[in-house]
Order: structure tokens, then sequence, then C-alpha cells
């Protein structure tokens, strides 16, 4: 069986041509055939910005590109129809395909309501800076265009724990609805970050429980999906996904594959949540993730012995999701955290060639991100892909010895004999290292895959070989002949 690799299967950039599900449908043999098990796909819905919206300003779970609303009836990517259809391509090729789920907020709604309230200060929302008043909210959801089918319920405030805009006095600021108050289980972060944008659902209201789950019947049963991205968790109440997950487990006949995004650099807290959701959900490891950034933007000065220091890879393997960027990250969005182009190929070699985690890797880095001109990483990263769902085999031996130069060696074992792999990397001056591989390969030639290095490694008797890298780069070192394969495939 092939290890796990994730495809993040969209960036933000995109263009809004409503083409994106054909063009996965058309990639999904490529896709497969790169080395990846799964995709995951951007959020489906109707947003309130039409045709523009990357999925994350929800307005109609229901509508998945099929009424005319908010100006437009194909979303951003496509149709329904070519979103069941790019579906069911990805996984004729044995490819899972994940859905982005966008539980937290809805935006856009039809008409507004006169609400009671509450204001909250927006820097500690434990401190209220109002007494009761009344406000008029863009609450309510009726979904004209959509007339009913599939589901007839009207969204309103009582759904709601509060919005950010009061339409009377035009006042932007946190509202908290009648004396709801906030989710208590939620990230900490601003007093309680329960509220974070458009009209935040309330999770401990019966009817938005009930229409959360019954939506999640009708959408899986539908789409035939494998798993699920959970947008905004930490504002999320940290045991809600609980009964949600498990009904779609019951409905599926099987486990799936969740991933939560718990946007922190702080471990604890992810790990708080593993703990309070069940064990039921992955996590990005966004720790790793802001490790690998310091990292390219430390001159050289990180000490590369540290990289999955407080990580998630480090603490809860079996529960770590790695990634090195994503839409979020990706240059201009609000988390901007991009790892510079020379530390890339270090970044992917820590978690498509490792045996901890299950790597995503970005869209943007495989093909590329033509709205800010930044080229695809290469096929470097392809051959890493490649390797991953190959050659991981044996056992993992570290040699994280130098500050500025680290390397491991995975053995390979007796009954796949192209396996066997050394990784070495630096950030700062060429350098070698000694390793040993497994004796099965003594006295093979061991080549860079990535042709950064241009050595040929033999091992001797033992399996044991010196590996060189040049200034600030990684060589993979793959036997001669599994290279030699990859080049001519890939020319």
């Amino acid at each position: 069986m092939k290890n796990q690799t994730i495809l993040q299967g969209f960036e933000w950039d995109l263009p809004a041509d409503s083409a994106h599900w054909k063009t996965l449908q058309k990639k999904a043999n490529e896709l497969s055939s790169i080395g990846f098990t799964a995709v995951w796909l951007p959020p489906a819905y109707k947003g309130s910005s039409g045709v523009e919206d990357v999925g994350y300003g929800v307005y109609d779970h229901y509508d998945l590109g099929e009424f005319d609303q908010k100006e437009t009836i194909p979303t951003k990517y496509g149709t329904k129809d070519e979103y069941l259809q790019a579906i069911q391509a990805l996984q004729e090729e044995k490819l899972e395909v994940y859905a982005d789920i966008v539980f937290n907020h809805l935006m856009g709604a039809d008409e507004t309501e006169i609400v009671p309230a509450v204001q909250y200060s927006s820097d500690d929302r434990t401190e209220a800076v109002s007494d009761e008043e009344e406000i008029e909210a863009w609450t309510k959801f009726t979904y004209p265009g959509r007339n009913g089918e599939y589901s007839d319920y009207v969204w309103t405030w009582k759904n709601f724990s509060g919005v950010d805009f009061d339409a009377r006095s035009k006042s932007h600021a946190i509202y908290n609805f009648a004396d709801k108050g906030w989710d208590n289980e939620v990230d900490n972060e601003s007093g309680n970050f329960d509220y974070l944008m458009g009209c935040d659902l309330d999770m401990e209201h019966p009817e938005t429980i009930e229409q959360l789950d019954r939506w999640g019947h009708w959408y899986q049963e539908l789409t035939n999906i494998d798993g699920y991205r959970l947008d905004a968790v930490k504002h999320i109440q940290f045991d809600y996904y609980v009964d949600w997950l498990i009904n779609r487990r019951k409905e599926k006949g099987r486990s799936l594959f969740v991933v939560g995004e718990y946007w922190s650099n702080d471990l604890e807290k992810l790990q708080t949540y593993l703990d309070s959701s069940g064990n039921l959900i992955f996590l990005f490891d966004v720790p790793l993730h802001f490790n690998l950034y310091e990292a390219a933007n430390s001159n050289g000065s990180f000490d590369m012995r540290q990289i999955f220091k407080n990580t998630l890879v480090e603490t809860r393997e079996d529960y770590a999701v790695t990634f090195v960027d994503n839409h979020d990250t990706q240059k201009g969005q609000s988390l901007e955290s991009w790892i510079d182009g020379w530390f890339k190929l270090h970044a992917y070699s820590l978690t498509l060639l490792r045996k901890q985690g299950i790597p995503v890797v970005f869209w943007g880095d495989l093909y590329g991100i033509p709205k800010q001109e930044i080229e695809p990483v290469g096929d470097s990263l392809q051959a890493m892909i490649n390797l991953r769902s190959k050659l991981i085999f044996g056992n993992q031996i570290d040699y994280f010895d130098d500050s500025n130069c680290i390397g491991w060696v995975l053995t390979g074992d007796f009954d796949d004999p192209e396996s066997g792999m050394a990784i070495i990397m630096t950030n700062g001056n060429g350098t070698e290292k000694e390793m040993t591989i497994s004796a099965v390969h003594r006295e093979k030639t061991f080549v860079d895959i990535l042709g950064n290095n241009e050595a040929k490694v033999v091992l001797d008797e033992n399996g044991k070989g010196v590996f060189p890298v040049n200034d600030g780069q990684v060589s993979v070192y793959v036997q001669e002949d599994v290279a030699q394969t990859f080049w001519e495939e890939n020319k």
C-alpha cells in the first residue's frame, strides 16, 4: 500500500472562471501517477461573494453550484454536476477525496432582524462594553434562489451567537445575542475566540445542531466523499464534531479520514483539542510549519537539530498532518508565512521523506501561483512524492548531530530491492555526513535524485557511505538505477 500523501487541490488565487472542477477531473490520472493517495478539495458551496468566493464565506451549504444565488449559478470552481464528476474521476484513480467543511459561520444573509444584543470588546471577548440593546442584524437566511429544494429551513438569529455589524447604527463591533454568551470550550485568544466572522453559529442551539447533521447526511450521501478537512476548529466548541463525525462514520460504514485546522503555534493547545475531540480528528502540524518558516528566514542561524521541537510529529505523530504552505500562508493572505523558495525542498524533505505524520502538498507548490508569478517547485518535488509512494520502507535512523547539517536514512528492506535512501540537508555551508543505510545495500551506488550534487556514493560492506551536500541545499540519495528510471520518465 502507498504511504499516504494528500494534495491540497487548490490555492487562494485560482481564477474565478468556474473551471477548477473540470481541471481536477482531467488531472485525476496524473495525480495518481505522481504518487498522491488523496485530494483535499476546496469548499464546494455557494459563498456570499458569489463566483469570487474561495468558499469560506459560506452562504448556502445546499447550493453546490446549482441555483441562481449571489448573482451566479456555478461557484468559483464550477457547477454541482462538475463537482460530482471530479470526485468520481479522482476516486476511479484510487484517490480518496476530502471535503472542506466550514461550520463556524454563515455570511451574506437575505434579510435583517431586530435582535437583543450586548457589545463585547474586540480585544477581550469576555468583557461586555454595553448593556443589552436592540441592533439590526443580517441574520435571516431564506435562500429564495433555492426555493426550499433539499431543505426549507430558514436560519434566523436564534441559530447564531453573534455578529460584527449593526445595520441600524452602521457600527462595526462584536455583538453577542441576548443572554446567549459565548461557547466556553474554544481557544482563549482574545479572551474567548468563539467569534471569528459573519454570523457565528450557536452550537448550543438544538436546531443548529440538527440542521448541520441533516446537511451532513445529505451531503455525504450525494458526494460519496471519503473524509473531511474541518475549518477553524479552534473557534468551535471543541467536542462539537464528535457526534457529527460518528454519524457520518455510521452512514459510511467505515472510518473516515478527518483533519482539523487549529491555527496555533502552541503545541499544548493542539494536544488539548485532540483530547477534547475524542481522538477522532487529526490536526495540521502548525508548530512544524512555523519551525520551517523560522528556519527559512533565519539566514542559517536556525539550529536544524531543533526542527521538530515542540511539534505534533514529535509528541502526537499518529495525529499529525504535516504541511509546508497552504492557501492561508501564501503571500497576501491573512496568515501569510510563506516559506522561501531556497528552503522549499528542505521543508518537503522533512515532511514527505519521513515516517512520522501524513504530509500535504500545496497546489501552489506543485503547479505554481500564476497570479503572483510564483513558479512550481518543479521535478524535485514530484520526485519526493514518487519516492514516498514507493520507497519509504524499513527503519528510520536520524543523524541530527550538527546545528546546520542534519540527515537521516531509511534502511529499506530485503523484499524491496529498490528501497533504501539517505537524506542530507544544510542551511549553511556545504559539507558531508557519514551515514549507514543497510548492509542489504552493500556496495551499491547511490546518487542524488534531485541532481543538486553530482557525487556517486558507493556503500561499503556494512552499507555505510559518506554523503555530501552543497551550500544551503538538500540531497536525496537513492540507488542509481532508481534515479535513472525517474529521470527518464520525467524528461
